[in-house]
């Protein structure tokens, strides 16, 4: 695409310009502002959005990249200066958006490049002004390894020189003026001894750049002077100021480059050893068909509407909410979307709750055909921190366009006014080698309390957008790959082995040994690495995996993840198991609870053992299985308070009917819990693992 380059002189936004062109894109324009005149900051402006030191020299890249430059002047300030930004003429937010909007205009850009690495406060405030402009930002640095990236950047011949140091560590008279590979075996040495961060993201330092491959001419520094800002005598703040530059031209071959190959993609060549195949997990073929009427499509979705209690924190589920559709009677299917929607609004209102209470949202649909029509309904109904979606296709009845079902929080202010349980969201946007922009109107991950709910994860390769090449094994790798990075993005040293409940859905029976064989690597090393840091006797507690088939996944994936992390300890978590036979099935349930005690997941499974010829009675399993789950709820701590929300009944679509174990379970759990019946949800699947034909996850918060 035609890009537009935000520069500031630095090493960053020189290094993804080169990431840029790597990627195929077309750089035909740079862009930068500058402080106003009338400030009386001529060199450097105090902005928490632009780097302005060296702003003088800005002028001789034109000629350099042999491009036009945009300049504009920083009229406003940081006014605005919240997690999530929303428009304020007087911030200098508008400014960007000014100069932006006048480059679309005069050159036609369709992306911006931005240098950002770690600030989400840049990173939000330039996604924010792409969208009101429709630009894709591409932000290739985001969230990368820095170490990594001074080396990358070093290898890839950016010659740059460090232009100010504000850090404890940074001498003004001994490294002002030094080039990144002169700079590099200290700043190391001061990120191992002090936590700097070695590109600089803390503040540390900045840098100007003289040369890149992309340079047509170098930029040579005749003369220059040494500013101090502040004597400090642990971390004096001191800059350069150019008093004169010119440019050089350069040889032929200083025009080609070479950039690291792309991260994004990983081979499994030979990794077949890793993924060893499970009986238990393998399909079951000789499961006779049993409690299925001859209506296949017998499961009444016109009543099934449904919410849990309020949890004392303020969480609540609600449960089925259905757009019908049925052509021959003359609707559209955005009608029925919006009908299903309104119908959401109406009830969440009754519970005093709006769509931006919603942290959590599971999108059940018909056919994957119409996730296009559902996707323009759906982004109407929520403002710029959607919730975090987990969105399959599954085998709804006909007449049934979607079903979904979503878990919403009202936070209150405490009595000291200090918030409680704040909802932090991240809600990137920007085409990364991280982790898959935003291709929805979803929230990668959403953050309340100590808890992380996540958006489900399929395998894109983030700087393309598109599925990764290689099969299941591949795609495995690279979806649980983002969600580790995804959690870890939301909260330092979160790791997989903070999830306390996590799905797989597949498109194929034959992939769940595979995934399942995938994550139980994973998590043994996550406590490989607790082990060798400090824990010898004790073990991680982990949480409960369910593994579904389904018939199809968004971007014709074959395998999606989807996890709820709690940021606790694992080993101090609460973990108990139940096991009982019931008329020739098996009921198994597992409970893990968090070391903090603000949340639960319950999992509870039934499996055939007896195969038999004749129809098996559905009333005593039902039965034992709910009673097996109220003992569950009664076995928490004491000191955990979480109510029970969702029942989420994943049912073998060929076995069961659907109608006769709707009303059993919804009979039971209102016998045996009463108002604290969590929302019934039931999802018929292709296929489950092993022996299963029901497994049970519940969310307790």
């Amino acid at each position: 695409m035609r890009v537009v380059a935000l520069i500031s002189g630095g090493k960053d936004s020189c290094y993804n310009m080169m990431q840029c062109a790597a990627a195929g894109h077309q750089i035909v324009a740079l862009a930068n502002l500058r402080p106003a005149e009338n400030t009386g900051q001529s060199d450097e402006l105090d902005s928490y959005m632009y780097q302005t030191v060296g702003h003088h020299a800005i002028d001789l890249y034109a000629d350099a990249l042999d491009l036009p430059l945009y300049r504009g002047f920083i009229k406003g300030t940081s006014i605005n200066t919240g997690r999530v930004y929303t428009e304020c003429q007087e911030d200098e937010v508008e400014d960007l958006y000014r100069l932006m909007k006048l480059v679309k205009d005069k050159e036609g850009v369709e992306g911006v490049s931005v240098g950002a690495i770690l600030s989400d406060y840049q990173r939000v405030r330039v996604e924010d002004v792409c969208r009101r402009l429709n630009l894709q930002p591409l932000a290739y640095l985001w969230r990368q390894n820095q170490e990594t990236l001074l080396k990358e950047m070093i290898s890839s011949n950016i010659q740059a020189i460090i232009i100010k140091v504000a850090a404890f560590g940074l001498d003004p008279d001994k490294h002002l003026g030094k080039t990144l590979d002169q700079m590099a075996p200290h700043l190391l040495e001061l990120s191992e001894k002090y936590g700097v961060h070695v590109c600089g993201e803390g503040g540390e330092y900045e840098t100007f750049t003289l040369d890149c491959p992309l340079f047509k001419k170098k930029i040579v520094v005749d003369s220059a002077e040494v500013v101090v800002h502040s004597s400090d005598a642990f971390a004096p703040v001191a800059y350069l100021r150019f008093l004169k530059l010119h440019l050089e031209n350069k040889g032929e071959s200083s025009g080609t480059f070479m950039v690291k190959s792309c991260s994004c993609e990983v081979t499994c060549n030979g990794d077949d050893d890793i993924f060893p195949s499970s009986e238990e997990d393998e399909p079951q073929k000789n499961i006779p068909v049993i409690w299925k009427s001859s209506n296949h499509n017998s499961l009444d979705f016109t009543k099934t509407f449904g919410s849990s209690g309020k949890s004392l924190n303020g969480y609540q589920w609600f449960s089925s909410i259905t757009a019908h559709f049925l052509p021959s009677k003359g609707r559209n299917a955005q009608e029925a979307a919006r009908e299903a929607f309104s119908s959401l609004r109406a009830n969440m209102t009754l519970e005093g709750l709006k769509p931006k209470d919603i942290i959590l949202v599971h999108l059940y649909m018909k056919s994957m055909k119409d996730f296009n029509v559902i996707n323009s309904v759906y982004v109407t109904e929520f403002d710029l921190c959607p919730p975090a979606r987990v969105c399959v296709e599954t085998l709804l009845p006909d007449g049934v366009l979607f079903c979904i079902d979503c878990l919403a929080h009202k936070y209150d202010i405490a009595a000291d006014d200090v918030l409680r349980d704040e909802k932090l969201v991240m809600h990137v946007q920007s085409i990364s080698h991280w982790a898959p922009a935003n291709i929805g109107p979803y929230s990668q991950s959403i953050k309340v309390g100590d808890v992380l709910y996540s958006a489900g994860q399929i395998a894109l390769v983030p700087c393309t957008m598109q599925l990764v090449s290689g099969g299941i094994r591949t795609e495995a790798i690279v979806s649980l790959r983002h969600v580790e990075r995804v959690l870890q993005a939301m909260s330092h040293n979160t790791a997989l082995h903070h999830v306390i409940t996590a799905s797989c859905y597949v498109t194929d029976s034959k992939h769940i040994p595979i995934a399942r064989s995938l994550w139980q690597k994973k998590l043994g090393e996550c406590k490989k690495v607790e082990d060798s840091e400090m824990y010898h006797d004790a073990t991680a507690v982990c949480g409960l995996l369910t593994m579904v088939v389904i018939s199809h996944l968004p971007r014709d994936a074959a395998i999606e993840w989807h996890v709820v992390a709690v940021i606790d300890d694992p080993l101090q978590r609460k973990h108990f198991a139940m096991k009982m036979l019931s008329e020739g099935f098996q009921i198994e349930c597992e409970t893990v609870e968090s070391s903090s005690a603000s949340c639960a997941s319950i999992s509870v499974r039934l499996s055939l053992i007896s195969p038999s010829t004749s129809q098996l009675d559905l009333d005593g399993p039902l039965h034992d299985l709910v009673h097996m789950f109220r003992q569950a709820v009664e076995k928490l701590s004491e000191d955990c308070s979480p109510s029970p929300l969702s029942f989420r009944a994943f049912f073998k679509d060929d076995i069961f009917d659907a109608e006769t174990l709707q009303a059993g379970l919804q009979e039971y759990l209102e016998k045996y819990l009463g108002k604290k019946s969590p929302a019934l949800i039931l999802v018929p699947v292709v296929d489950l693992p092993g022996k299963e034909v029901i497994h049970v996850t519940c969310w307790l918060s």
